[in-house]
């Protein structure tokens, strides 16, 4: 039985001081009707801006403020540090929501998402009549940074698993793992309340870029990877707001502060992975598994998965039964282009990166019209068909998540390098390879190849015009 929408009963706020710039803040979480998703918007404003809590908002650059956190942002309105927000209501299982903040940052309260996950609650969550749109991870999909050591993989699962590790090589914190394996048994108690944490020299940067204005010992935990001596104790203790000593703990932590769970540092990089992977746009049935994972491995994985589920939906759309290693088939392709009989010239699509790449087949029998004429005691495919069907495929290339292909048609306006290095025989498969070299508004540029048992039979490079039908 598949899981409906959710939504919360009535509208909550909580209010408080936010981590980076200090401000104070509120936020404000509104119901939300079917397939309206997570939006932030800020209240603050003049002209309030609806930014929608997907990837594709997401401002990732070198400073400070984006390697700290995750900052969404839609023409001039920027919210800052929003992953604490996201986990909540991803481990809430919520679906649409209006977000409201008074300020560009949301208030940290203890550092965890537990606060957003009280509010949440005191609002109650409701179902909606609508089902869930769910990433179905249906194959592995690997992230790897070997700079900064950084492994992730999405394997398929009908459920929902993410496992951590992480190994600072530090002996207060050394390597820990954690594991979410149910949102509905553990999220709440075993994972919301886990706090964000930093070492000591990043205090130090911090406070330099003018940062954590909001930070203080009730909501990070902080590691201490340096002796004493060697920090500024009057800047750590006003930035932090200590009263007293500053003091390096017994268990590593500044001024001996107790930890929630023993591996904690782990479940809150749980948390934050669960944040930042929610702004794919649809909750994840699959397994996630990290090693190191930081906020920027974190989105740069999600844009992946956010491709790969825009691909499933535009599948889903045109193929009425899934069928296992086809993209879509036939019946799907007559839906898509406006092509038919004896003109259509691909047959399936087996392979679908949006806006980048796509291979198609085309089998090619003996009953093909034109090998009466071309040639007659000796039947060879026309090169002209043999580029027709891959300027076809290429057409199927062009669709994406926004526009509705039924509207647009393709015209191709050139060709270069066009090269017919075999001939394609009855009983043949024609493979189509096509990738995109430049898109624009109203005109792309692919590549294309042709193999018959991985063989080069065709290439030419097409220019192709994108007109409204």
């Amino acid at each position: 039985m598949s899981k409906k929408q959710r939504t919360i009963k009535t509208t909550a706020s909580f209010a408080g001081i936010a981590l980076h710039t200090g401000e104070r803040s509120t936020i404000t979480f509104k119901p939300a009707p079917e397939n309206y998703g997570i939006v932030f918007s800020r209240s603050d404003l003049e002209n309030p801006v609806e930014v929608p809590a997907l990837v594709d908002y997401v401002v990732q650059d070198n400073s400070i403020d984006s390697l700290r956190g995750t900052n969404l942002q839609k023409g001039g309105c920027r919210i800052y540090t929003v992953e604490h927000v996201l986990a909540a209501v991803a481990g809430m299982e919520i679906d649409n929501l209006l977000i409201e903040l008074s300020a560009a940052e949301p208030p940290v309260g203890d550092g965890s998402a537990m606060p957003y996950v009280n509010v949440l609650l005191e609002a109650g969550v409701m179902e909606q009549e609508a089902p869930k749109n769910y990433l179905v991870v249906s194959e592995t999909l690997h992230f790897h940074n070997e700079k900064r050591g950084i492994d992730m993989v999405a394997l398929p699962l009908d459920d929902f698993r993410i496992t951590v590790m992480i190994d600072y090589q530090n002996p207060a914190l050394g390597s820990q793992h954690s594991g979410l394996f149910s949102l509905e048994k553990e999220f709440v108690t075993e994972f919301a309340p886990a706090r964000t944490f930093c070492f000591l020299h990043e205090v130090e940067m911090l406070i330099e870029q003018g940062l954590i204005k909001g930070g203080n010992l009730n909501n990070a935990v902080v590691i201490c990877d340096k002796e004493l001596e060697e920090i500024d104790q009057d800047s750590i203790r006003n930035a932090l707001k200590i009263e007293g000593e500053v003091f390096a703990g017994s268990n590593g932590i500044l001024n001996n502060r107790a930890l929630r769970f023993r591996n904690e540092p782990a479940r809150h990089k749980v948390l934050d992975m669960l944040g930042d992977l929610f702004l794919v746009g649809a909750p994840i049935k699959g397994q996630i598994l990290a090693a190191r994972p930081g906020h920027q491995s974190n989105i740069e994985f999600a844009r992946r998965l956010r491709e790969y589920y825009k691909s499933q939906q535009l599948t889903r759309k045109y193929q009425d039964v899934p069928r296992k290693g086809v993209v879509f088939d036939f019946d799907a392709i007559q839906r898509i282009l406006p092509h038919r009989y004896p003109f259509l010239l691909v047959d399936r699509i087996v392979e679908f990166d949006m806006g980048k790449r796509i291979v198609g087949i085309k089998n090619v029998t003996g009953n093909e019209e034109f090998f009466q004429g071309h040639f007659p005691g000796h039947p060879i495919m026309p090169g002209v068909l043999i580029i027709e069907g891959m300027a076809q495929t290429g057409g199927i290339l062009l669709l994406n998540g926004e526009e509705n292909p039924d509207h647009k048609l393709v015209y191709f306006m050139g060709m270069d390098g066009v090269r017919f290095r075999k001939p394609v025989l009855p009983g043949a498969q024609l493979v189509y390879e096509l990738e995109m070299l430049r898109q624009r508004a109203t005109s792309c540029k692919m590549y294309g190849k042709a193999f018959v048992d991985g063989e080069l039979v065709a290439e030419a490079e097409m220019l192709a015009a994108i007109i409204d039908r």
